[in-house]
């Protein structure tokens, strides 16, 4: 299993299971598994004190095509930006709400 963050040219930004598809010895594209939109933002505190919690944001998942039944989605390449690595606690958020383990 290789979880990734993946941003794509729309803005949005996924977590998902990430295959490569191959032809012909040529990566042509991605098999999203399982892909889940996040979104993120800092929380908004009212107080009069000047300091405000550093690195606290609040994350959301949910299946990036809602209307669908399907698992596993093609992406050709031209629409990724990047793919990365996302933070532990990231990923386990992930595989809790895709009720997967994960690998060690």
């Amino acid at each position: 299993m290789s979880i990734k963050l993946v941003m794509l040219k729309s803005g949005e930004s996924l977590i998902t299971d990430a295959k490569e598809l191959i032809v012909e010895d040529k990566v042509c594209g991605y098999l999203l598994c399982k892909p889940h939109r996040i979104e993120y933002r800092q929380p908004i505190f009212l107080s009069e004190e000047k300091e405000i919690p550093d690195g606290e944001v609040q994350v959301t998942l949910s299946p990036w095509i809602l209307l669908t039944s399907e698992n596993q989605i093609p992406v050709p390449t031209d629409w990724l930006i990047t793919m990365v690595d996302p933070i532990q606690s990231i990923k386990k958020m992930y595989l809790e709400r895709v009720g997967e383990e994960e690998d060690d």
